[in-house]
């Protein structure tokens, strides 16, 4: 080959080298290729072969929670407080919905969507995975239902789910003691684990919310093959759910329809327990509310007209709220007198109408004058043997004996949020009222007679007073009587702590209980109620001032002071007195006195369930659950013994 002038030859033993090397090079390259391709297949199809089959195999198979029936709740007789009715909600997976905002849009023309249900719907998506469904609306009506599975194929990742729905077939009658479950919130959603995270419903307050772990069942699961569009081709296998725990009250329906009766249009709360277990035949807090408007959402209608409702009938005033025990003490700090060695039952004091602190100028009022014992003391309420009994005692001595009979504490009620209510003491002071003071005796002697810091429910009241006629036994109250796991499973005693004693002594007991007797039968201060009785009650009138007694030079009229501040009423009760298989406390909200306001009500109370008479307007309710053999049925009436003592005299 020439080029120019200088000519140039071919290298046949050079280029045949560069291109061996180039060959090799290549074949290196390819080589590494291969080997990398075949280490990457080795790795997906050996190494990581259980990841990606699972995720495979989860593509075309898909976990579907099965969310038990809820338990259901029964009275002692077996009607049913709480059930469960069929019902269709709408789920949305947002991962495989699309465009949310779009796909609301379109579906508005087809359900009708409350702000409630939109915003509860927003809020969820908030913390929810997407991955998971989360409720759109709840209780769809048989058209909705209808119109939706019309155009279902429109709406990928949006799925009409069968559920049961909760119902309180009796209303605002068990408000405060059923409770309501209400939708899963964001913050029930932070403390729930991933199982539970499946239930749309959750206990809210009373009975639902104490009992949610056992009431709520466990989840089961079940294994649905789809195709690729994610549609339900069959099911591969099933992990069947838990049912929750179902649950027998010993409350009594007719009774709680006579406590509510009784009241009439007042306001207030009472409780009444078998003395002899601790169980709760009927617990009313009044006004109410009806918990099946909070099932699936309420309205913000009705809750605003709930929240502003003045008299609060969300408030439970036998869990959370508290008075003045008033003169409904004075039974116990008369035991405790006597168990304490300070007092005999014939011992007396004078009465002079004041009762004066050596040195002081201020007196302490009493209405009455002469010499009274322990007995005289209770059924005619005098202040003075009170005032100077808690000024002996001392105020250690008095919280130690008030202590033993429950006050200051929660009594354990199966109710959630229950508050201990308030036992004076120097402590107590320091703490929450400094800017009062250091604690000066005229806090002991006001404490003797219910008042000044003192805060009692009627929970702790009803107690006390169950404990006073059963022997000294002061037992937990509680409404679970039993509970059955499965509808065909027998029925289980609920467990109940051992009581605790508060008298050692029958004498002392049976000298209060004369004293308490004779307040209805002998000359007390709640004769008004004894007329046409066939039976024997131990009681205690009181009233928890709100004001003074006193407000410039002249005496106030309670009924010219707006409700909330009028005098609460009180009275506490047990019967049949020598045989008690009832005890009762009831706090009328500005009753103004406990023998007037009361005592009337506490009447018909027990004459409901010691003699079957039931207020007028009341019927009784024959409804049985055919699941409880008869053998293990109360009787259709409540009705106790009779049998009585003679009547006491004073």
């Amino acid at each position: 080959m020439w080029r120019g002038s200088r000519r140039w030859v071919k290298n046949r033993a050079l280029e045949a080298e560069q291109f061996r090397r180039r060959a090799v090079l290549g074949f290196i390259i390819v080589a590494a290729s291969l080997l990398g391709l075949a280490a990457w297949y080795f790795r997906l199809q050996v190494v990581q072969h259980e990841r990606f089959a699972a995720q495979a195999e989860a593509n075309r198979i898909k976990p579907r929670p099965i969310v038990p029936g809820r338990g259901l709740i029964y009275d002692r007789k077996g009607r049913i407080l709480a059930d469960n009715i069929p019902a269709f909600r709408l789920d949305v997976t947002p991962d495989r919905a699309g465009d949310l905002d779009e796909v609301l849009a379109r579906m508005s023309k087809l359900i009708a969507f409350t702000p409630e249900d939109l915003e509860a719907f927003a809020e969820a998506r908030k913390s929810a995975r997407r991955h998971r469904p989360i409720t759109l609306k709840l209780r769809l009506t048989e058209d909705e239902i209808a119109r939706f599975a019309v155009d279902r194929w429109r709406y990928p990742g949006v799925d009409l789910v069968p559920y049961f729905s909760r119902v309180y077939p009796y209303g605002d009658l068990f408000a405060h003691v059923i409770g309501y479950v209400g939708r899963v919130d964001v913050r029930d959603r932070e403390r729930l684990d991933e199982t539970a995270a499946a239930f749309s419903h959750i206990g809210k307050t009373g009975l639902e919310r104490y009992y949610e772990d056992a009431l709520r069942g466990s989840v089961g699961f079940e294994r649905i093959e789809t195709n690729s569009d994610g549609r339900a081709i069959r099911t591969l296998g099933v992990v069947p759910a838990t049912p929750g725990t179902d649950l027998r009250l010993s409350i009594d329906i007719d009774l709680q329809r006579a406590m509510v009766a009784a009241f009439g249009e007042l306001e207030g709360t009472a409780v009444a327990v078998d003395p002899r277990t601790g169980e709760i035949l009927g617990l009313v807090s009044l006004p109410a509310y009806d918990p099946n408007l909070f099932v699936n959402g309420i309205s913000h209608a009705d809750y605003k007209a709930l929240n502003e409702n003045p008299s609060r009938p969300q408030f439970n005033r036998a869990v959370l709220g508290g008075v003045a025990p008033g003169s409904t003490i004075k039974p116990l700090l008369a035991l405790a007198g006597l168990d304490s060695g300070i007092r005999t039952p014939e011992d007396r004091v004078m009465s002079k109408g004041m009762f004066y602190l050596p040195g002081q100028r201020r007196g302490y009022g009493d209405l009455h004058h002469g010499w009274t014992d322990l007995r005289k003391s209770i059924y005619e309420s005098v202040n003075t043997y009170y005032y100077q009994l808690a000024m002996d005692m001392g105020i250690d001595k008095f919280d130690y004996y008030m202590d033993r009979y429950g006050f200051g504490k929660p009594t354990g009620v199966d109710l959630s949020g229950e508050i201990g209510g308030i036992l004076p003491s120097p402590a107590w002071k320091a703490k929450n009222a400094p800017k009062q003071g250091r604690w000066y005796t005229g806090d002991t002697v006001i404490s003797g007679i219910g008042q000044g810091y003192w805060k009692a429910t009627t929970l702790q009241l009803v107690q006390a007073t169950a404990a006073m006629g059963n022997g000294g036994f002061l037992r937990r109250p509680h409404l679970v009587k039993d509970t059955r796991k499965g509808f065909e499973a027998p029925w289980l005693a609920t467990p109940q702590p051992e009581p605790s004693r508060i008298s050692d002594s029958p004498a002392h007991l049976e000298a209060v209980r004369e004293g308490m007797v004779a307040t209805v039968h002998g000359p007390g201060t709640a004769t008004n109620i004894r007329y046409g009785l066939d039976y024997l009650i131990a009681s205690k009138t009181g009233t928890a001032q709100v004001v003074s007694r006193r407000h410039g030079q002249g005496a106030i009229n309670p009924k010219s002071l707006p409700m909330h501040l009028r005098h609460r009423a009180l009275f506490i009760a047990y019967a049949p007195a020598y045989d008690p298989t009832i005890a009762i406390a009831v706090a009328v909200e500005g009753g103004g006195y406990g023998a007037s306001t009361a005592a009337p009500i506490a009447r018909k109370i027990l004459d409901a369930w010691i003699s079957g008479k039931l207020p007028e307007g009341v019927q009784a309710d024959t409804t049985r659950d055919s699941s409880i053999p008869a053998s293990q049925q109360p009787p259709a009436q409540p009705v106790a013994s009779a049998t009585s003592a003679p009547e006491a005299t004073p």
